[in-house]
């Protein structure tokens, strides 16, 4: 066994405290016990697989992606695991624990400046062509989260293990779109299996695009890029919930102490949303959202550090 074979299979666990009377029950795919935190591990073992399978991908050549932080630390994992060098484009609207920890897997950091910390179009753009440049000499493979649809098998795995997990019970999925890769992985499998689930996407209130509302700049990381993203599929969605970055950072802190589930903030909007959902369903329905990583990632950010 290397390391890699750690990935996946994570508990679920089902919210006590948080979660007000008279609702559905909420379970929670504990994705921050894969080996870098993050369900983004999935993703970033499915790409370099699947690239190298078809010779996109081969030894000796450098891998270059654009990141928040969670995908960047994946890639790294994988890549030294396998050997490859990884060149990561990134920001400082990012958590200090992501970009270290990104660097002490190997990764070599190229930092984008934010506008006050936040996350914006003009962020993530800037943070694309920057990537494309990079991508440009010898030998690189771009690894280009936005647009490669092999990050979506990487998630169909979790929607077998959640069907499982629930013995097939689950009314509605919930979840936080960045790249729209593991909604639409998840909901892709949840659907073949009961098409009449309930698949309800996140996003900040601050940055409503989806919705059809104006983007802007937010601090919940890694989710609302300011525009529809390329693997972005509304056929596969029921419901979108607009969730303000206070009220996800509050729900973050709320579930560490309330439920000893320590998560970052686009948990906190999972849950947030999750909630609203399950008023809705009421009693006799469940609801499935993730903890898409570990709060050990945001200890330096207002979500917990001392404020």
């Amino acid at each position: 066994m290397d390391i890699l074979d750690a990935i996946g299979n994570t508990s679920i666990a089902r919210l006590r405290r948080v979660v007000p009377q008279d609702c559905a029950t909420i379970l929670v795919k504990l994705e921050g016990e894969n080996p870098t935190g993050s369900l983004k591990d999935r993703m970033a073992r499915a790409v370099i697989a699947r690239a190298e399978d078809d010779g996109r991908l081969k030894s000796g050549d450098t891998v270059v992606e654009y990141t928040g932080g969670s995908t960047g630390t994946s890639l790294a994992l994988v890549c030294a695991a396998k050997g490859y060098r990884l060149q990561i484009v990134t920001s400082d609207a990012f958590s200090r624990e992501k970009l270290d920890h990104m660097a002490a897997l190997g990764a070599e950091l190229t930092l984008v400046p934010s506008e006050g910390g936040r996350t914006s179009k003009k962020l993530i753009l800037e943070m694309i062509e920057a990537a494309r440049r990079l991508s440009q000499q010898p030998r690189t493979y771009w690894i280009d989260q936005l647009n490669n649809e092999d990050s979506l098998v990487g998630y169909h795995a979790l929607g077998d293990e959640i069907w499982e997990q629930t013995k097939g019970t689950i009314d509605a999925f919930v979840h936080c779109v960045g790249t729209a890769a593991s909604s639409r992985g998840v909901a892709t499998v949840l659907k073949r299996r009961k098409p009449r689930i309930e698949i309800v996407v996140v996003e900040p209130a601050e940055s409503p695009v989806l919705s059809g509302g104006q983007p802007g700049p937010h601090k919940i990381e890694g989710v609302g890029i300011g525009y529809t993203p390329p693997l972005w599929d509304k056929a596969l969605v029921d419901a979108i919930v607009a969730v303000g970055t206070d009220d996800a950072k509050e729900m973050a802190r709320r579930i560490a102490r309330e439920e000893a589930l320590f998560a970052g903030t686009s948990s906190g909007a999972n849950v947030v949303a999750a909630i609203r959902v399950a008023q809705r369903l009421g009693p006799g329905a469940t609801v499935v959202t993730l903890m898409a990583d570990s709060g050990l990632k945001y200890l330096s950010t207002d979500v917990y550090g001392r404020r």
